[in-house]
């Protein structure tokens, strides 16, 4: 069962945290408009040939800064911290992430969409991973594609995805976040890289 916009407003009162929230701007019948936030991270292609998930550890590096953007270069990715805007060219994969923080109760599951008019200028905002498990806490990051033909503009802060919550039958037992799970991602802030490798640990 899908929420409607007064179960959402309800849900906010008792349990469920989206931060920041301007609820008369991005609620919508059924769902919530969630923003960008300002970092982005793209894989640095001319470093490596091949992704081995088993040895994937994404270090820091270290960061340098300019005017508009703080660079921070890891061993595979290089991250950017913008104060205005960023550019994804045609065929380019990179990560964002949203600039609210959201905490999903016990009995609800969140799905991240993409909005229409982001999606008909040939942007993909999640490749895969739309679904976020009952207990997750942090910020939500996407995973932007441009299969369009031209670049793309992004801004922080414009209303980029949605935030669709689904009514469980009954609270899960055990919620991301919990000590026996394997929470890679509980708690993240901003944009976040895969952390796979902690599967083979």
């Amino acid at each position: 069962m899908i929420l409607s916009d007064r179960d959402i407003k309800k849900r906010l009162e008792k349990d469920l945290v989206i931060e920041p929230l301007n609820l008369e701007e991005q609620l919508g019948p059924s769902s919530i408009d969630l923003k960008l936030g300002n970092q982005f991270q793209m894989f640095k292609l001319s470093d490596h040939s091949v992704i081995d998930p088993k040895r994937y550890d994404d270090k820091e590096l270290f960061r340098r800064e300019t005017e508009n953007t703080i660079i921070i270069e890891n061993v595979y990715t290089r991250k950017y911290e913008m104060k205005k805007s960023f550019i994804i060219h045609p065929r380019e994969f990179v990560l964002g992430t949203t600039m609210e923080s959201i905490k999903i109760p016990n009995d609800l599951v969140g799905i991240v969409e993409g909005r229409s008019s982001i999606g008909r200028l040939g942007l993909m905002i999640h490749i895969t991973a739309g679904y976020i498990d009952p207990g997750f806490c942090g910020n939500i990051t996407l995973e932007f594609a441009n299969v369009g033909k031209m670049p793309i503009i992004l801004y922080p802060k414009m209303r980029i995805c949605q935030l669709v919550l689904y009514q469980m039958t009954s609270p899960c037992d055990i919620p991301y976040g919990h000590e026996k799970r394997n929470s890679k991602y509980q708690n993240q802030k901003g944009v976040q890289h895969s952390r796979i490798h902690k599967d083979f640990d």
